[in-house]
């Protein structure tokens, strides 16, 4: 029987938005958990750079939080 992965808890500011965590360029460097985060040792921080993508969004590797730059 295979069993679904455990996912961290959804307690954090970071993850209320369903769609995406608006963010601008002054939080940037942009890391997940962001340093606002509760639980910012809920997986390993990890460093998005999403100023250099082409649409302006990033995804979490850890725990797939979707990121959206808005300025």
């Amino acid at each position: 029987m295979h069993q679904a992965a455990a996912q961290p808890a959804n307690t954090t500011a970071a993850h209320q938005s369903a769609n995406s965590i608006a963010v601008s360029r002054a939080d940037l460097p942009l890391c997940c958990p962001r340093h606002a985060d509760k639980l910012w040792n809920m997986h390993p921080r990890v460093y998005l750079p999403i100023e250099n993508t082409p649409d302006g969004t990033a995804v979490c590797p850890y725990c797939g939080a979707h990121y959206r730059l808005v300025d």
